[in-house]
């Protein structure tokens, strides 16, 4: 089973790469960030709660987060692996991924991460802001406050990963296929 963690800060173009990596391995695509827009749609009580904090730019907290996730791994025994995009985002899911996955026979191959300058982080969500009309991405101190909340709760994820040897950092500047390129590369590399 090919179990990813794609990473990466706002912007760094996870969602366009899952949607490839998905296609070329026949994953299950989980982003938090989809579930909980979905649930915000839904108008559900959890989505309400998530999005009191995403329209500060904070993270859900974990139990929330996990319990979900947890949900969504269950809808889908027979998959051949997992891209998760947005989570983990704290050690504390890391380490709860981790037992979920154990619990189910399997662990996380590998962390891909998409590796981006900041100001070419903010320019790429203002676009995105305006091309999708998604709030959080058109408000210039909601962006930065998303940058800081990444480069301060999750990027030590990484280090994480770095010790379970599991790390793979990729240059997220390029043309699309080239990035997509070199995620199938550190993929065949570690891939058993």
């Amino acid at each position: 089973m090919l179990n990813i963690v794609l990473f990466g800060p706002p912007g760094a173009g996870k969602g366009t790469q899952s949607a490839k990596l998905i296609e070329k391995y026949g994953l299950v695509h989980l982003s938090t960030g989809d579930i909980f827009r979905a649930n915000i749609k839904g108008g559900t009580e959890l989505g309400n709660l998530a999005k009191s904090y995403i329209d500060k730019g904070q993270l859900v907290p974990d139990e929330v987060t996990i319990g979900m996730l947890e949900s969504e791994v269950n809808k889908v025994p027979e998959a051949k692996g997992f891209i998760f995009d947005g989570f983990p985002r704290t050690q504390q899911q890391a380490i709860a991924l981790d037992t979920l996955l154990e619990q189910k026979g399997t662990a996380i191959s590998m962390m891909l991460a998409l590796e981006v300058e900041e100001e070419e982080l903010r320019k790429r969500l203002l676009i995105r802001g305006k091309d999708s009309g998604r709030p959080d991405d058109q408000n210039p101190e909601v962006i930065q406050n998303r940058i800081n909340v990444y480069n301060n709760e999750t990027m030590p994820v990484k280090d994480f990963y770095t010790a379970q040897g599991k790390y793979k950092g990729i240059n997220g500047l390029g043309e699309i296929e080239a990035i997509f390129n070199d995620l199938c590369n550190a993929i065949g590399e570690t891939a058993q």
